[in-house]
Formats: C-alpha cells, structure tokens, sequence
C-alpha cells in the first residue's frame, strides 16, 4: 500500500524445587528503570538494516535514530550463530553457539562496547536479544554439560517446536540455572548493557526469572522485556509482549477487509471492532499485577518475515492503528525501517537484497510526531493502565474514544473510526471535552467532530 494512503488517514518442563526459590506473589514489588515510562524501543535488524550488516554501520545510524525519537535500542541476536542443523545459508539469530561471544558477522565485543558507548553517550539505552529456553545445536554446553538439556523418551536432546536446528534446556537443573544467569550478567558486567528482550520467555520456567532478575538488578537498573503474554512473568519483568493486542488489530482489520495478507493466506480470523479493545484492556487489568507494562506495535521481525509487513496486514487503516500503539496503555515499539515505510518482508536466514532507503519522508515525520507525543506527555506514561483512562461511549461499536489523564493535570484524549466506512460520532452519554484543547496533528483547536472519514482519527491534547 503507497504511503500516501496512511498519510491521509492522519488528517515445559515441572521444575525440582530444590532449584528455586519461592516464587514472588502478585504484585510483588519489582525494580523498573524511570526511564522507560515514556520510552521508545526500536528493533534492529543488524543482518538485514545496514548496507554494512554489522554494529559499526548501525552506530553510524544512533544519531538519526536519536533525532527519530528512540530511546531503547534492540539488537536482535548478537552471539555466534549454530553450524550444526543450520538452516539456510546464515542460520537464525535463535540458534545460539556462544553465549558469551559476538558474532563475527556482526563485529568484535569492541565494537559492542562501542556501540553502546555511543548510544549512552546520546542519551540512548541498549538492551540485548537473549535466547534462554534453548541453544543451537553446536554450543559448547551440549557436548561439554550435556545434563543442562532437556531430553526426550529416548533420552536424546530435541528442539522445541519446529526449531530443528535448536536443543532445548532443562531447568530442573540447578546447574543449567546457574550457567544461564551468569551468561545474563556478563553482558551487563562486561558491555554495560541496559537489560534483555528474552525470547520466548514464557516457555521458561517462571520461578528462574523470578530467581534471575534481581540478581541482574542488583548490577544496575536494567529494562527487561519478555517475549510472552503471561500475567504471572510481570511480578519480575518490567513489560511483555502485547500479543493479544496484536492479534485484535490484525482481528479487525480483517473484519473490515483491508488485511490482504489474511485474505491472501485464507486466515480464519475472528471478527472484532473497536469495542474489543476496550474488553480487551479491561481483562488485562484484572489478570495483570498491577502497573504492567505490555509492548504495543504494528510490526517486529516475526510479523514482518512470517505474518506479513504492517502494510499487507493493515492497508488503509496502518496509521491509525500506529497511533493506537501510542496512544492505547503501554509502551510503543518500531522495527528496522519503519520510520520511512518500508514494505517489504525480510529474509531471515539469508542476506536480503532489499535493504530500507533511510531518506526522511512523511512516514517518517509520522513516526516522529508520535515518538514526540509519547515523549511530552506524561498522561501516555507506560505504567498507566484502565486506571488512567476514560472511554466514551458512542452509539457505534467501531469508533473508539478515551481520554488518558495523570495525577498532574496532563491529558490525551483519542478519537479513531476503525472502520473503512464513514462513521457518525455520538456519545451515549458523556462525552470528552475538546476546550482548551489542540488536535496534535494539525496545530488547530479541538473540535468534537461529527463524523469520521474511513480510519480517520483525532488526537487532542493540552494548549
């Protein structure tokens, strides 16, 4: 879908007990960085992002990334990558052969403290792809500590799923908790990273998080990110995956037939409108302890390789629900060319020939704006959940409206039609108030609107 179309819308394994300690109750008291209440995280893609494919072409890119409004980079996988059971020519990031090496491919552990210094330097955080709950099929440990894996029936070593070229590991193993959480501190010890994004944590026994996690913190503050939509991990980690949330968006855009990819590949997805959303942040809240931090996106190296770019899945409706993931309780991500609207789906396993042309453009002064608006208003604080929030009933179930306020006055009030039909806007019964307010996108005063244009939104906020 051309830019300009999203432009327009704009205006397990039972654990012996001998191996952990008691698990922390809900709402246990956990150590979260201040920095990341209005973060920004950005993915990057270190094979695929950079003509040079490496750390040193994408610390020449930390100033732009700086003026784009990110706060938190993500360097997807770093360590050297399985030979054995290798798939394609390069492999994934996900097969782990040294926990406590840089692949070469990507540089030398000098250039990993490089580039941290430098990000640091820029105000800029640095969190690490860490791969917990297996490793390749070559790592040292397999031969070297056979007893830290999982084995099968007949007593072989397997992968998880269909990860053929991965062994999983055994946490029953005091050991294997052990070698794990001294790999996790040695990048904070020796890099001076600022956390972890732990892949498929979920699949990891809850009970090492909760026993890791306050080590690592006891070095420093660090973000930990999980990989997961599991209530019980926000008791250790700072945030987690907003897969359900994911899921509703791809839902309803699918609902209001402007998902090509879901159409194309014949999904059964199910049919949902704007209404969802709010039954959907209304579960979370009593499921979750509370001030949980979930991750919102419209596009990660998953969606973008397996499930579609963010301009198959969405079309039309992409800038609306980007404001969403903005605006909506929790905290915003961006991928590896996001920020000048890059559509096309990345090889995993190979070098791809198609790399993002980082020429600024109106997706990028888009992502700007919402990066700034993030940054500025402390209403869309990450930690802020149902608590912070007003929705305002309308007559129809596919304009959603709410208004987020803190404690010191600020307030973001979000008006969106996710639908690809005009839509009137009348409020059942109170509705958001729009003096002494400006829409964010066009400098002009509020002005309650009578009826949205297919995907259109407004943002008001503060004069």
């Amino acid at each position: 879908m051309k830019n300009k179309l999203i432009v327009a819308a704009m205006a397990t394994a039972m654990l012996a007990p001998a191996a952990f300690a008691a698990p922390a109750p809900k709402g246990s008291k956990k150590v979260s960085p201040e920095w990341i209440e209005n973060a920004v995280i950005y993915e990057a893609n270190l094979r695929q992002g950079t003509s040079e494919r490496n750390l040193k072409g994408l610390q020449k890119r930390l100033p732009a990334l700086k003026d784009l409004g990110v706060d938190i980079v993500w360097l997807m996988p770093i360590h050297p990558i399985s030979e054995l059971n290798r798939k394609g020519t390069l492999g994934s990031y996900y097969a782990v052969k040294d926990y406590k090496a840089v692949n070469p491919e990507f540089g030398t552990m000098e250039d990993l403290k490089e580039f941290v210094r430098t990000a640091h330097t820029l105000g800029m955080k640095v969190i690490l792809d860490e791969v917990c709950n297996h490793t390749g099929c070559d790592n040292a440990w397999v031969t070297e500590n056979a007893e830290y894996y999982a084995k099968d029936a007949d007593g072989k070593m397997y992968g998880p799923f269909d990860w053929t070229d991965t062994y999983k590991l055994d946490y029953s193993n005091p050991a294997t908790v052990e070698a794990m959480t001294d790999a996790l501190k040695f990048w904070i010890t020796e890099a001076d990273i600022d956390g972890y994004r732990c892949d498929v944590a979920g699949e990891v026994p809850t009970a090492f998080w909760e026993q890791a996690i306050p080590q690592l913190q006891q070095i420093k503050p660090i973000f930990m990110l999980a990989e997961a939509s599991k209530p019980e991990l926000l008791n250790s980690f700072n945030a987690d995956y907003a897969w359900p949330m994911k899921d509703l968006f791809n839902d309803i855009a699918a609902t209001q037939g402007v998902n090509a990819y879901a159409a194309d590949h014949n999904q059964k997805r199910a049919k949902a409108n704007a209404a969802d959303i709010v039954a959907l942040l209304k579960k979370q809240a009593e499921e979750y302890p509370q001030g949980s931090i979930h991750m919102n996106m419209v596009t990660n190296h998953d969606l973008n390789s397996w499930e579609g770019t963010e301009f198959e899945r969405y079309g039309q409706s992409l800038g609306a629900f980007a404001v969403l993931s903005y605006t909506l309780p929790g905290m915003p991500m961006m991928y590896t060319g996001q920020e000048v609207g890059f559509n096309h789906p990345f090889e995993f396993f190979e070098y791809d020939t198609v790399q993002p042309d980082y020429t600024a453009n109106e997706m990028t002064a888009f992502y700007e704006a919402l990066n700034a608006l993030k940054h500025n208003h402390s209403a869309l604080n990450a930690s802020g959940q149902m608590d912070t929030m007003t929705v305002w009933n309308t007559t129809t179930p596919d304009v959603l409206a709410f208004t987020r306020k803190d404690a010191q006055g600020d307030e973001v009030t979000v008006i969106v039609n996710l639908s690809a039909s005009e839509n009137m806007v009348t409020f059942t019964d109170q509705a958001p108030s729009d003096v002494s307010k400006i829409n964010y996108f066009t400098g002009a005063p509020a002005q309650m609107p009578n009826h949205l244009g297919a995907w259109e939104y407004q943002v008001w906020v503060n004069e």
